[in-house]
Formats: C-alpha cells, structure tokens, sequence
C-alpha cells in the first residue's frame, strides 16, 4: 500500500507551524531530511512528507519543545544509543517495564542490576510485545533472543520485526529497514515492530 502524503503547504496549516520552524528542525535532524520527499507539479516541483510520521513527529515535538533545548530535541529523537544506564528499579519507577514482566526476563535471560540503552531496549521490546496479549512468553523469548543475535552481528543496521501466524503456528521475520513484507494468503500479522519507534519511545520513556 502507499504511503499517504502531505504536502508542505497543507502541513503548515494544519499543525500552525512556520516555515521557519520546520526547516530549523530539519538542520537539527529533529525532522530526517529523507522525509523531505520532492515531487514534479504543475508549479514546478513540492515536497512532500510521510503523513502519518510528521504528524506524529511534530506531536511530539510540541510537547516536549518547552522543556528540552533545539540539540536536547536532536538527541531525543536521534537513533544513536544514550550513553545513560538506569538501575532495575529505575526501569519500573519510569514504566519501561511491569515488575512481572521484568522477573520474567531476568529468569530466561540474565539479571542485572545497571542496564545500559541495549539492554533497557531488549526488555522494552519484551514489555511491549507481552502486552499485546498475542504472543507468548516462550515466542517473546525467542523473538529476543534472535533480535539479540542479528543485532550483534549487524549493529549499524535498523530492523523490522514481523510476528506471522498461520493455523497456529507462529514464525519471526526480521527484515533490515526500510523494507516491505507480503505474506501468504492465510497468514495473520500479529506482531508489526519498527526498532527506530522504539528507540524513539524508549527515550520519552527514559527522560520522563
């Protein structure tokens, strides 16, 4: 399916930002210049912008601009790890993780008592897909322990991850972003995880 697009124009009106505005966070990369899509009109030529994600991006934006400086915002919204590392009680106190959920982590993988951005990702990934009341524990394991093994290996890179089932049985897609999956005839979604949303809403969550 394409994506729906807005156009600059109209994106000004509707979220009542300037000009200005906008292309001071496009400088920062607050806004990632690859959303900056230009396209042939019979004025020339307009850009045009994913709707969905400069909606949301400029939400939050908003939000967060009153407290945080203009290099605060780029580091937010930056997909480079922090270097912070929080103590297991600091992940419940922020609700990047239930207790229930976090003993059960500890209990497949390992317990710790400092996590760095990694691993407060890797739980907040499982946090997230627990709650969806979808997936088992023994396929969220799984699901994190070959995110964990793809990130080791390709760490620069930015992943998908897909959770497919079909009569019953389910089965893990990662796929390096940006990319598009079609599955079978049948086959449910029942798992759609973009790693830059959580990166994202983990930092939100850790700056709270």
């Amino acid at each position: 399916m394409e994506e729906e697009l807005i156009s600059k124009k109209d994106l000004l009106i509707e979220t009542d930002i300037s000009y200005g505005q906008l292309y001071r966070w496009k400088r920062k990369n607050i806004i990632p210049e690859e959303w900056f899509i230009k396209k042939a009109s019979f004025t020339g030529q307009e850009t045009y912008f994913p709707r969905e994600k400069i909606l949301e991006r400029i939400q939050k934006i908003k939000d967060l601009k009153d407290n945080l400086s203009l290099d605060e915002l780029a580091e937010q919204f930056s997909l480079k790890p922090t270097a912070l590392r929080l103590h297991r009680d600091k992940l419940l106190e922020k609700n990047i993780v239930t207790d229930t959920v976090l003993d059960i982590y500890e209990s497949l993988f390992e317990k710790i008592e400092m996590y760095d951005f990694s691993a407060m990702l890797k739980v907040f990934i499982f946090n997230i897909i627990l709650k969806t009341g979808k997936i088992s524990v023994e396929e969220a394991s799984r699901i994190i322990t070959n995110y964990n093994i793809l990130h080791e290996a390709n760490n620069e890179k930015l992943f998908k991850i897909l959770y497919l089932r079909k009569y019953g049985i389910g089965t893990c897609l990662f796929g390096v972003l940006p990319c598009e999956f079609y599955p079978e005839q049948e086959a449910k979604i029942v798992l759609n995880i973009d790693i830059p949303d959580m990166i994202e809403e983990l930092k939100i969550k850790i700056n709270e």
